[in-house]
C-alpha cells in the first residue's frame, strides 16, 4: 500500500475528506518552498502538490505560468528539487506528488525519475501530458517504487477511455473541474456534482477535484461528491506576493487561507 493509499483509507475511515494545496517548487526560491510546504500541512493539508517548473506547462493558467517562468529564470534545476523535497519531507506528516511534465521524466529517465523522486520522499506523480494509452511503462516504474501514478480525467474525456483511467490510475483519479486552463473561478460548472456522482459509480479510487477551487463555497459545494480537493491558483497568487512583502507575511497569509479552506471541508 502506497503512502497515498494509506492516506485516503484513513481518510475514509474517520470520514474526512483530503485538502491537497499546490505550490511551485522553487518560487520564489527552494527555501521557501520548503518553508510553504511546512506551512501548508500544518494548516490542514492532508497532501501536496509540487509542480516541476516546465518552460511550456499543460492546461495551466496565466498564473502558474507565471510562477514556473520566475523559477526557471532561477535556473532551479530537478537535482536541486528533490534535494529540497529529501529534506521537507524527512519531517512531513504528510505525502507529496509531484505535477511533471512527461518530456521532464523522459529527459531524465522514467527508472531514474521514480527512483530520484522515491528516494526524494515523494509518494506519486501527476503526469498531465501522458496519454493512459502510453503510461504502461512508466506505471510499471511507479509500481515496482510503491509509488502512485495518478491520471487525469476530464469533462471532455470519452466513456470509453474513462473506463480505462478509472482501471489503471493508482493513488487517486484528478478530476479536471473544467474544460480549460487552471486558475480561480467565481463559479463552476453546474455539471460537475453531477459528473462526479456518475464517475464515483465507476471507480473505488478516491477522486480529487482540481481547476477553479478557490472559495469556501465550491468547497461546500464539492464536499458531497469528492474525495479531495485540489487548491492550486489562489495559493500560487499569494505566492507572487513575495516580491512585495515579508515572506513571513506571506506564509502566515497563505497558512489563514488554507486553514479557512479546512474548516469549510470539516463542517458538517
Amino acid at each position: 500500500m502506497s503512502a497515498i493509499d494509506d492516506l485516503f483509507q484513513r481518510l475514509r475511515t474517520a470520514g474526512r475528506k483530503a485538502l491537497m494545496p499546490f505550490i511551485t517548487a522553487g518560487d520564489p526560491d527552494l527555501k521557501f518552498t520548503s518553508e510553504l510546504l511546512t506551512a501548508v500541512i500544518r494548516a490542514g493539508g492532508d497532501l501536496c502538490e509540487v509542480g516541476i517548473p516546465y518552460s511550456d506547462p499543460i492546461a495551466d493558467g496565466p498564473v502558474i505560468q507565471a510562477s514556473y517562468t520566475r523559477a526557471l529564470a532561477k535556473h532551479v534545476h530537478l537535482s536541486d528539487i528533490f534535494t529540497t523535497l529529501a529534506q521537507a519531507t524527512a519531517g512531513l506528516a504528510a505525502p507529496v506528488v509531484t505535477m511533471v511534465s512527461y518530456a521532464i521524466v523522459y529527459r531524465h529517465g522514467l527508472s531514474a525519475y521514480v527512483d530520484h523522486a522515491k528516494r526524494a520522499g515523494v509518494a506519486g506523480l501527476i503526469v498531465p501530458d501522458l496519454p493512459v494509452e502510453e503510461s504502461d511503462a512508466l506505471a510499471e516504474a511507479c509500481r515496482n517504487a510503491d509509488l502512485s501514478l495518478v491520471q487525469l480525467i476530464t469533462p471532455t474525456t470519452r466513456p470509453d477511455r474513462v473506463q480505462r483511467i478509472a482501471a489503471t490510475a493508482t493513488g487517486f483519479i484528478y478530476y479536471v473541474s473544467v474544460t480549460g486552463i487552471t486558475g480561480e473561478r467565481t463559479e463552476l460548472p453546474q455539471r460537475l456534482v453531477d459528473d462526479l456522482a456518475a464517475l464515483k459509480k465507476q471507480t473505488n479510487l478516491p477522486i480529487c477535484v482540481g481547476f477553479g477551487i478557490s472559495t469556501p463555497e465550491h468547497v461546500r459545494l464539492l464536499r458531497p461528491v469528492a474525495d479531495g480537493l485540489i487548491v492550486g491558483s489562489a495559493v500560487v497568487r499569494r505566492v507572487a506576493q513575495c516580491a512585495e512583502q515579508p515572506r513571513a507575511k506571506v506564509l502566515a497569509e497563505i497558512g489563514t487561507y488554507v486553514a479557512t479552506l479546512r474548516t469549510a471541508l470539516d463542517a458538517e
